[in-house]
């Protein structure tokens, strides 16, 4: 034992002045020439209970290649905003797919890929990734005015909440896997015992990325997915960011057994999440 205890001292004295540097990169994974091409392509194929049409939308030194997955109906329109890993052609038909229960409050749903990310050109970064989503938006919202709900996973909970502070005719904001800030994020990826010793270092352009303050800004309609299993982005972080929505319409739903990524397409959440956009009021 004191062999042990001594040896947790060295390494302790050794991180002593250490810092973990939290910058875009290891944010915005785009993708590399040496990545293998997705399997498979997100089409009316792959996806057969929608219409599945590409589209491609011009921003700022990039061009952003999405789809648009329609059915009849009149249900609103979900722009899906994913992961720092969502590619659309490797994960797209696992969105739709959680949505082919929502018939009648469902009938599009948009997907984009992040620029630099699969079907979209250009190099991401932080200011060009909020940018892109209000274009994004913009073009959907003009098809489908007042009829879109915004839903982000993970990374895109930042994008789709900051979508919905910024454009007031958003329908519904959905955050799924959501956390506060970069901060608590990395402080919470690390053990207790070595905070005293490790200082974190946060690149400028991801400091004033807040969730608790983004979402502060919203009033309209809310519903927070979390696992409760969640080991990227702590249960109590998400906790968090739905206190901070000031929505008298607001939901959070724990998903029991759900981690990360896998929350959306749980058993529990499809009739939850269709409910949920059941009872939103008319406009």
């Amino acid at each position: 034992m004191q062999r042990v205890v001594a040896g947790i001292v060295a390494i302790m004295v050794g991180l002593s002045g250490c810092a973990m540097q939290v910058g875009e990169r290891d944010v915005l994974r785009a993708d590399r020439p040496e990545d293998p091409p997705p399997r498979t392509r997100l089409d009316s194929a792959s996806a057969p209970a929608w219409h599945v049409d590409a589209v491609s939308l011009p921003v700022a030194d990039a061009q952003l290649g999405g789809v648009e997955a329609t059915r009849a109906g009149t249900g609103l329109t979900v722009l899906y905003f994913g992961g720092n890993a969502f590619h659309l052609d490797r994960h797209g038909a696992g969105v739709l797919g959680a949505f082919e229960s929502c018939t009648v409050q469902v009938a599009e749903v948009t997907i984009f890929d992040y620029r630099g990310y699969g079907r979209s050109t250009g190099t991401p970064t932080i200011a060009t990734l909020k940018d892109d989503a209000l274009r994004v938006f913009d073009h959907v919202n003009a098809r489908q005015p007042g009829r879109v709900v915004v839903h982000g996973q993970s990374l895109g909970s930042f994008v789709a909440a900051y979508v919905a502070q910024q454009r007031p005719a958003v329908r519904a904001l959905v955050l799924e896997s959501t956390t506060t800030n970069v901060r608590d994020w990395g402080n919470a990826r690390m053990p207790w015992y070595v905070w005293p010793f490790v200082r974190l270092e946060i690149d400028p352009a991801l400091q004033g990325i807040d969730n608790v303050a983004t979402v502060a800004g919203y009033a309209g309609p809310a519903l927070v997915l979390e696992g409760e299993e969640d080991r990227i982005t702590p249960p109590r972080l998400a906790r968090q960011v739905y206190a901070a929505l000031p929505s008298p319409s607001k939901q959070l739903l724990m998903v029991a057994g759900a981690g990360h990524n896998d929350v959306l397409t749980n058993a529990a959440v499809p009739p939850a999440y269709c409910a949920f956009l059941g009872r939103l009021p008319a406009r």
